[in-house]
C-alpha cells in the first residue's frame, strides 16, 4: 500500500511538472501566468533548466591533515615583543607593567606562548598575545616570548628585549631626617 501511494504521487508530480503554462495580458496590461487556459490566452514554450554534472572528486586536491597544517605553522614561527620597547623604564611604582607580542602564523591548535623574565616562565603558558606583569623587582629585566608545544618544546623564542624597573627603596631614602 505504501509503495503504491508513492507511485501515484509520482506519477501526479510529473504531470504538473510537464502541464503546459499560459501568459494572460489582462486590459490593464498586468502579465499573469497560469495553468488553466482562458479564451485569450497564449502558450508559454518552457525551456529545460540549464544542469552541468558536479566534477569528480578526483578533480580537487587533497586537503591536507590538521596535524600536517600544524607541523607546517610551527616550523615557520615568527614572534616578537611589540611592547614595551627595547630599554624602556619603567618608572617608580609598584613594578607594574604589561607586555604585549605577535606571533605569525597564527598558532596551531595545541601551541601556546610563554613569557620569560629574565630566562625564567612567568605565568602559565597562554594562547593571548599580552600578559600583566605585577610587582617586578628593581633592575634590569630581559623578556622574551616563546612559542611552546604541548610537549613543552620551544618551537620560536623571540629577540630579548631589556626593561628598567625603578622602584621606591627604604634603603635609599634621602628624605630620612640626618642622625642625632
Amino acid at each position: 500500500m505504501k509503495h503504491l501511494l508513492i507511485l501515484l504521487l509520482c506519477t501526479l508530480l510529473g504531470m504538473t511538472a510537464s502541464a503546459q503554462v499560459y501568459r494572460v495580458v489582462d486590459e490593464h496590461g498586468n502579465v499573469t501566468f497560469t495553468d488553466k487556459p482562458p479564451a485569450d490566452a497564449e502558450p508559454v514554450d518552457i525551456r529545460q533548466p540549464n544542469t552541468s554534472t558536479p566534477p569528480n572528486a578526483s578533480a580537487f586536491p587533497e586537503r591536507p591533515s590538521k596535524a600536517a597544517d600544524d607541523a607546517d605553522a610551527s616550523s615557520a614561527y615568527r614572534v616578537s615583543i611589540t611592547a614595551p620597547a627595547n630599554e624602556t623604564i619603567i618608572p617608580r611604582g609598584p613594578g607594574n607593567f604589561s607586555v604585549s607580542a605577535s606571533v605569525s602564523p597564527a598558532l596551531g591548535s595545541s601551541d601556546k606562548l610563554q613569557l620569560l623574565l629574565d630566562g625564567q616562565p612567568r605565568q602559565e603558558p597562554q594562547t593571548a598575545t599580552t600578559w600583566a606583569l605585577t610587582n617586578v623587582f628593581r633592575g634590569e629585566h630581559r623578556l622574551t616570548v616563546a612559542v611552546i608545544s604541548k610537549d613543552g618544546k620551544q618551537l620560536a623564542t623571540s629577540e630579548p628585549v631589556t626593561v628598567f624597573v625603578f622602584r621606591p627603596s627604604s634603603n635609599f631614602n634621602n628624605n630620612r631626617p640626618a642622625p642625632r
